[in-house]
């Protein structure tokens, strides 16, 4: 059996450990204030109170955090649907596309809830982690830790450690794990499963590549929010690298950018489980080379994330819209021909464009490129369709 607390640095807390956490949180200025911010309604103390009386870690997301979700999702979307008939019970690692720094993971907790299944470990890098309390958050809330910015040999222990963290949730408790298939959101929404990502989870684990990746039982998972509250941050910063040398994010920055996700109007949101990859892995010819296995693991992952993928009007009339301006736009693709196999209305399409147009209204930086902050826009909303239309 593995010892559990070889992975103390990273893990979530322990039931046992949450006493001491809640009142280091509790007293927190920062904590106070953000919690006062999202249940303005309800008194410190009694938010404070409901906290201390969750035994463990479940408990708390579903007391806590659950309701908050529910509440979020009454305000700032049309509702929450998800398909997950591919897959039963739990102990499984699912690998999605990426779209909100918090809620891609949170509203696949809210469904697994709602389904009275297990909630997931969440995989979350130590880059958002800028306040201490937000580390003690997540750690409460399942969250293990990706560790960033270190040397190349400290990177390649730290990923054998959450690897081997991994196959335990997995293998010895039989838990879920959520996963982005990528470092990073895919801000272009151009959903790509990186091979690095992959490796990492092939380094843990025992037998040979196929037997590893099998034992972790993936599940590509596909996220599909109709709006993106964070579309226009999203724009900016493509400008802002185009324009300023070695531009990088503030603090400040990803602290807005979380916000927006978290509060800012979505639309409908869906979540569709594809099937465990296993079966498909028993497909690949053992004597494959490993670099091969990792890229047709990852071509399989993307090609199952893009057709169960919800496409929206938005996604349609972007591919539409990007296809009359710029036919070029992506490489190897030809948009018009593309173009041609949709149908949107014309309310559709006058909605969409007057969402765009409010969206590029809130870009608040010097000198903005409209004509390249347009392009930016449509491309985010056009690749769900382009993906799923050349599969």
């Amino acid at each position: 059996m593995t010892d559990i607390h070889e992975f103390d640095g990273i893990r979530p807390f322990l039931p046992e450990e949450l006493p001491e956490v809640y009142e280091r949180l509790i007293a927190d200025p920062r904590f106070e204030e953000a919690m006062q911010f999202v249940f303005p309604d309800t008194p410190y103390e009694q938010v404070a109170q409901l906290m201390r009386s969750c035994p463990t870690n479940y408990e708390f997301q579903k007391r806590c955090v659950y309701p908050m979700l529910k509440q979020l999702l009454v305000k700032a979307s049309k509702g929450l649907t998800s398909d997950f008939s591919n897959i039963t019970g739990n102990g499984y690692t699912f690998v999605s596309n990426h779209r909100d720094i918090v809620l891609d993971s949170a509203l696949l907790d809210v469904t697994l809830v709602d389904q009275e299944l297990d909630t997931v470990e969440i995989a979350i890098g130590d880059n958002l982690l800028i306040y201490p309390w937000i580390k003690d958050l997540v750690r409460v809330n399942r969250s293990f830790i990706v560790q960033r910015a270190l040397t190349m040999r400290q990177m390649l222990m730290a990923s054998a450690k959450m690897s081997k963290y991994m196959h335990y949730v997995v293998g010895e408790k039989g838990g879920n794990i959520w996963i982005a298939q990528r470092e990073g959101r895919a801000k272009d929404s151009n959903d790509r499963t990186q091979d690095s990502v992959l490796k990492m989870l092939a380094m843990g684990g025992e037998g040979d590549l196929i037997s590893r990746l099998k034992d972790l039982h993936i599940v590509p998972l596909a996220i599909s929010y109709e709006f993106d509250p964070c579309d226009y941050l999203k724009a900016e910063e493509f400008q802002n690298k185009r324009d300023i040398e070695d531009f990088k994010k503030s603090k400040q920055d990803d602290l807005d950018n979380m916000r927006t996700g978290i509060f800012g109007y979505k639309g409908h949101i869906h979540y569709h489980a594809a099937p465990c990859i296993n079966e498909w892995l028993d497909t690949i010819d053992p004597e494959t080379p490993k670099s091969e296995i990792f890229h047709l693991v990852a071509q399989h992952i993307d090609e199952q994330i893009h057709a169960h993928y919800r496409l929206y009007p938005g996604n349609l009339v972007a591919l539409q819209m990007l296809a009359e301006r710029w036919p070029d736009a992506v490489e190897g693709v030809d948009l018009k021909e593309l173009a041609k196999r949709v149908e949107v209305s014309e309310a559709d399409r006058q909605a969409f464009l007057g969402y765009i147009m409010h969206q590029t209204e809130q870009i608040k930086i010097e000198n903005p490129d409209n004509e390249f902050l347009l392009n930016r826009l449509l491309t985010m909303y056009a690749f769900p369709a382009i993906n799923q239309l050349r599969n």
